[in-house]
């Protein structure tokens, strides 16, 4: 049976994404995203219930992260779960990543300039193959 390894986050950047660019000119994208989860405990006091995650980027995705992505971002990400290990002083070391595939920004909190975030052009390309319909659907729904 086949297995299926996706994971959904909605967040903020725990900092600035750290971008290395390797001599082939791939880009990896690295940030910690923040989300929290709340619900009232027995005295009806809310708690909130944060967890972090290490996100990796690669190639395109990591370059509009270097470009429009700040410490506070909100964004909708979408990835895998990789676990991968290390040794360090002669200790070995996992460390768990989420893998993004993509990842849409939700807004800007960074107000450092006071300007609101613009998302990039659309390629000429996705426009050019984007047909929408020219009418509605025909269906007769009773809702």
């Amino acid at each position: 049976m086949a297995g299926v390894n996706k994971v959904i986050l909605v967040g903020n950047l725990g900092g600035d994404p750290n971008v290395l660019t390797f001599e082939n000119g791939v880009k990896k994208a690295t940030f910690s995203l923040a989300t929290t989860e709340s619900y009232k405990d027995k005295d009806g006091k809310r708690v909130d219930q944060t967890e972090w995650h290490n996100i990796v980027l690669w190639r395109t995705q990591a370059e509009i992260a270097e470009k429009y992505l700040r410490k506070g971002s909100s964004i909708y990400l979408e990835g895998k779960i990789k676990t991968r290990s290390y040794e360090q002083n002669g200790v070995k070391k996992y460390i768990t990543e989420i893998n993004g595939d993509s990842f849409l920004m939700l807004g800007k909190k960074d107000t450092q300039e006071g300007s609101q975030y613009q998302p990039p052009a659309v390629p000429e390309k996705v426009e050019d193959d984007f047909h929408a319909p020219e009418q509605g659907p025909t269906d007769d729904l009773p809702f």
